[in-house]
This record gives C-alpha cells, sequence and structure tokens, in this order.
C-alpha cells in the first residue's frame, strides 16, 4: 500500500447468515463461526485488512464481545461503532463516515462474512483503485464471474474510466438462471462483491444529496456518541434511520460509481452449496465441516457433511446431499434445494422456534454456557467461564440454582458472604439471593447449573454490577 495513502477498513459486521442454518443462527452468526481451517470469516477479513490501516467495525450489542474476542485474539486493535439497531448498510456507513471527523482518508468497507483467500492479491486491487476513489469516484469491486450463479446481484459495466476500471451502468438484483446465463455470455456484468472504496467527503456528499434524512440522522447519532473504551454508542436517534442498503440509497443513484474487477477467489459464502465449493474433498467428492473424526462415508458422493462433539454422523450410498448435525437442529437437504433454507428459517421464525435464534451453546463475554437438558420447571446448564472472569451481580424472581463445579475454582458470592468451591464441591442460590460467580485460577471453569422454578427465561437477570456494560440498577436494602 502507497505510504501517502491513508485508508481505514471499516468491517460491517451485521447479518444473520440464515441460509447457513443450522449452522449460523441469529445469536451466533456465519461470520463468527470457524468455518474455515478453524477461522471464522470475520477473522480472515481481519488478518486481509490489518495492513492497511486502523480497523474499524460496525457492529452492535449482540455480537460486540464476538469481535473483541476475535480482534483480541488475532492482535488486531478494532474500534466497534455499536449500532442501536440494525438498519442495513447505508445507515452504516454513514455512521462510520460521520465517527472520522474531518479528514481526506479514504475508507474501504468490506462484509464480515467474505472468503478471499489471496489477502495480497486484494490488497493490490485496493491499492490499483486508490487515484480513483482521491479523485472523487466511488469505487465498488466486482468480481468476475466463475460461472453463471443465479445467488450474487450483478454490476453492469460500461465505458472504460482508466486502465481497467470503467462506469457503472446499473446494478441488478439476483437474476434467475437464464438471465444470468446472458448476462455472463455478454461479458459486461460483473458480480456484486458489497465492497467499496470512497472518500469520507463524498459518501457524506452523496448521502446528503440522495438520502438526506439519513445523512442527518447519523451525523447527530455520531455527534452524541458516547464512548466506552473500544466502544462507540451513537445516539438514540439512530433508530429512526430509513433502512435501506448502500446500493439503492446510492450506487443506482449516483452518476461518479467506478467499478473496478477482481480477478480473485471470493465467496459471500451465502448458501450451502458456496460452503460446498470451500470444503476439501475426499475422492468420492465429500465434504466434511465441524467435528470430522465424527463422521464416516461409505458409498457417498458429491455430499457435504457437518458434525459435531456431540454424534458420530454416518452416510451410507448419499448422493447430492447436505447433511448439517448439530447438537439440537438436523438439517438434510438435497444440494440443489439449498436456497430453501432461508424460507425454512422464515418458517421456524413464524412459529416461535428457539433453535432459530440461538444454538445450545451460547457465547457470553466471559465464557459460554451449553444447555444440556430441560423441562416446563427445570434446565441443566454447562457453563464454561474464562480465567480471570466474572459473570454480574445479580438475583433471579423466579428461579433457584444448584451449582456443582466440576473443574477448576470459582469464587461465589451469595448475598453476604464469599466462598471458594472447588472440584466436586456445590452450592444452593436460593430464589431472590444476590449472587455471582468468578475464576480465580489459570485455567477455565467448567460446572453444572441446575435451575428450577415457574419461569427459567434469560430475561429473568435483575442485574447489580456488571462490567461488560449491561443494564445495573442499585442494590435495594431492606
Amino acid at each position: 500500500m502507497r505510504e501517502d495513502i491513508v485508508i481505514k477498513p471499516v468491517i460491517m459486521c451485521g447479518g444473520s447468515g440464515t441460509r447457513l442454518w443450522p449452522l449460523s443462527r441469529k445469536a451466533f452468526p456465519k461470520q463468527f463461526i470457524p468455518l474455515y481451517q478453524g477461522k471464522s470469516l470475520f477473522e480472515l477479513t481481519l488478518e486481509r485488512l490489518a495492513k492497511l490501516g486502523d480497523v474499524i467495525a460496525v457492529s452492535g450489542d449482540d455480537y460486540r464481545f464476538f469481535v473483541q474476542e476475535i480482534a483480541e485474539n488475532s492482535g488486531v486493535s478494532v474500534t466497534q461503532i455499536l449500532e442501536p439497531c440494525g438498519r442495513d448498510t447505508a445507515p452504516a456507513m454513514g455512521l462510520a463516515a460521520a465517527f472520522l471527523g474531518d479528514n481526506e482518508d479514504l475508507l474501504l468497507f468490506c462484509p464480515a462474512d467474505h472468503f478471499i483467500p489471496d489477502a495480497k492479491q486484494f490488497r493490490g486491487m485496493v491499492d490499483g483503485a486508490v487515484d480513483l476513489a482521491k479523485g472523487g469516484w466511488i469505487v465498488t469491486f466486482g468480481v468476475q464471474p466463475s460461472g453463471p450463479s443465479a445467488a450474487y446481484g450483478y454490476i453492469e459495466t460500461g465505458d472504460t474510466i482508466r486502465g481497467n476500471a470503467s462506469k457503472s451502468v446499473r446494478f441488478h438484483e439476483k437474476p434467475d438462471v437464464q438471465t444470468a446465463v446472458e448476462f455472463l455470455l455478454s461479458g459486461k456484468f460483473l458480480w456484486n462483491s458489497g465492497i467499496f472504496l470512497i472518500k469520507r467527503a463524498v459518501l457524506l456528499d452523496a448521502l446528503k444529496q440522495f438520502e438526506p434524512t439519513i445523512y442527518d440522522i447519523c451525523k447527530s447519532a455520531m455527534d452524541g456518541a458516547e464512548q466506552d473504551g473500544l466502544f462507540w454508542r451513537p445516539g438514540e436517534e439512530f433508530k429512526e434511520a430509513t433502512k435501506k442498503s448502500i446500493d439503492y440509497a446510492v450506487m443506482e443513484r449516483a452518476e461518479n460509481i467506478a467499478v473496478v474487477p477482481f480477478n480473485g477467489a471470493w465467496s459471500d459464502v451465502g448458501s450451502w452449496d458456496a460452503m460446498f465449493s470451500l470444503s476439501e474433498l475426499d475422492d468420492d467428492g465429500c465434504g466434511k465441516l465441524g467435528v470430522t473424526e465424527n463422521i464416516h462415508t461409505i458409498n457417498s458422493n458429491n455430499t457435504l457433511v457437518h458434525a459435531s462433539d456431540r454424534r458420530f454422523v454416518l452416510t451410507i450410498g448419499t448422493k447430492d446431499l447436505v447433511i448439517i448435525d448439530t447438537p439440537d437442529a438436523l438439517m438434510v437437504s438435497a444440494l440443489d434445494q439449498v436456497e430453501l433454507v432461508k424460507k425454512a428459517v422464515t418458517d421456524l421464525e413464524v412459529s416461535g422456534r428457539s433453535e432459530v435464534l440461538e444454538h445450545r451453546r451460547v457465547a457470553r463475554p466471559w465464557g459460554a454456557y451449553n444447555s444440556i437438558d430441560h423441562s416446563e420447571r427445570f434446565q441443566v446448564k454447562r457453563i464454561t467461564v474464562k480465567p480471570g472472569a466474572r459473570l454480574s451481580l445479580q438475583k433471579h424472581n423466579h428461579r433457584s440454582e444448584h451449582w456443582v463445579v466440576v473443574k477448576g475454582t470459582a469464587l461465589v458470592t451469595k448475598d453476604d458472604e464469599q466462598f471458594i468451591l472447588r472440584e466436586n464441591e456445590s452450592t444452593y442460590i436460593p430464589l431472590g439471593a444476590v449472587h455471582r460467580m468468578e475464576n480465580p485460577g489459570k485455567i477455565p471453569l467448567e460446572l453444572i447449573e441446575v435451575q428450577s422454578g415457574s419461569y427459567l427465561g434469560e430475561d429473568d437477570i435483575e442485574r447489580f454490577d456488571d462490567e461488560y456494560g449491561r443494564k445495573t440498577q442499585k442494590i435495594r436494602k431492606n
């Protein structure tokens, strides 16, 4: 990258990845799941962008600790802008531009969930577009199609600007297969990658021209933003912003759109057939994901299998299938029907199935919990607390809890007493007791929690002290 150019990489961390259900869920979407050689797509994106400059992530409360933990493990400093709610890419990009103040930096907007294996080639593509962006062009990068895919939007290219850059004629939604074939044969169409390089002032001017309400709200929300360490919280007025993608807000209306082609490998990993194409295949064309030692195939071909650590998966004579097994949900689909997963998730959401939102294993800033068993009046969880971490000081109004330590050491607060629990020791937390659990040790703390009561929902938590910025209130003394 040229030393005279300042580029601010901005990672867009929204999106729930419903087409990769049941592995991707709204509470733990695909960008944070270790999908490729033990790394998440967000981690790979960080590695690709870190050498360009300081990274900004536009995220939200639900994902902020996923972003922070992955960034810390990657050794990358990331400043997060936490949207009060999701409003699609145009308002999210407006927040980032407003956050950076008055400067001439270039902003490189990248989704968190794209797979681009050749980081050097990617950075070379960005470097080649710098002069265009400095000259006032809104640069978008189009991927050379490898086939007539109906899974992506397309950019129609027009007259050459200079070099390999051309003007944008039109943005097209995902076409049917026949139209995609026609696009490919014309030689004028590229896949829309959703990656943009743009001068900060140019983006704000475009929003001010085409979406003045979004512009005003983003400016106001960032003017009133509050800082909490590496987190920035825009004002609540952001919730009033129109939900609109940057394509509809700006790209389809502006005249200064330049398209630069990208010839490297790229995927938005938006469906199971896309995930199949990234998998290492055996001699029969079968791909294995997850805990691969729990997978065995016999006389199977062109089959993608995911296994967890909970079950062994055996396939015999399967062909053209996707089999995704998780601890609480199993999906079996014909390979050519995987686009219907999104509809299935919508149906499940309407019916109120919890599997749409969360896995049995739920990540928390202090560790994680795994729901082992439950009924109407009891629930069993396996809880893991990271070394040095602690849960909030809290109480429950509808349930009591029994804790049994199975690994490590727990420092327990229960009303006015504090004590240590070691392996094979237990305690009882009565309904209404103010309590806290923390790990003072050097290894992860693991315990079994048995909840019992009239209501077992996660919203039955009254917090009095929390180092992770969640809502708290004062303890009322009798």
